[in-house]
């Protein structure tokens, strides 16, 4: 028997709810009443949310937009989200692969999910709240100064300490996806 709507939205709300009461480190100050009430009202990002929830990446509040009001959503899986692996960078990336082609792009399934790759900063603001990508790495949004010349860059943290690291964007490795942000 398949889950009904309403079930679903009862179960990813109880998740999320659990994973913020676990975490109240990443979001010191914010009430999870006053996010579970912009939830209700944003059934679309609910959608983004279960995706991100689906694909591994354990969404949390990590923050909150001064200037919009908004609640700020990354991915904090311990590791870079599971279903977001072995992925090249982005579509140039991948239709420049003759052979042993990836499964896609990060930034093509970023958007297909309606989430942002981090930012390099972002990155580190999240390492901060935590010890995230300790044996695996994420793609991150790459600056187009360094995406024209065929690179991409991404990140881990090992020997605690977060670092940064370029690529060709046209390879992939079992160990390498990418984590996405949402303002809700």
């Amino acid at each position: 028997m398949k889950a009904k709507p309403q079930q679903l939205h009862e179960a990813l709300f109880t998740t999320l709810q659990d994973r913020f009461m676990k975490n109240q480190s990443y979001h010191l100050g914010i009430d999870w009443s006053a996010v579970q009430a912009k939830l209700v009202r944003s059934p679309e990002k609910l959608k983004v949310l279960a995706a991100m929830e689906d694909s591994g990446g354990e969404p949390d509040v990590v923050g909150l937009d001064a200037q919009s009001g908004e609640f700020i959503f990354c991915d904090c899986s311990p590791e870079s989200p599971t279903g977001r692996r072995s992925l090249c960078y982005d579509r140039k990336a991948f239709d420049s692969r003759k052979e042993n082609k990836p499964g896609g792009s990060a930034i093509e399934m970023a958007s297909a999910i309606g989430i942002s790759l981090l930012t390099e900063q972002e990155y580190r603001e999240l390492q901060e709240l935590g010890e995230f990508d300790k044996k695996t790495s994420s793609w991150v949004k790459t600056p187009a100064e360094i995406r024209a010349l065929g690179g991409a860059i991404f990140c881990d943290r090992r020997y605690n300490h977060v670092f940064v690291y370029h690529n060709g964007a046209e390879s992939y490795y079992a160990a390498r996806g990418f984590r996405g942000r949402l303002k809700v």
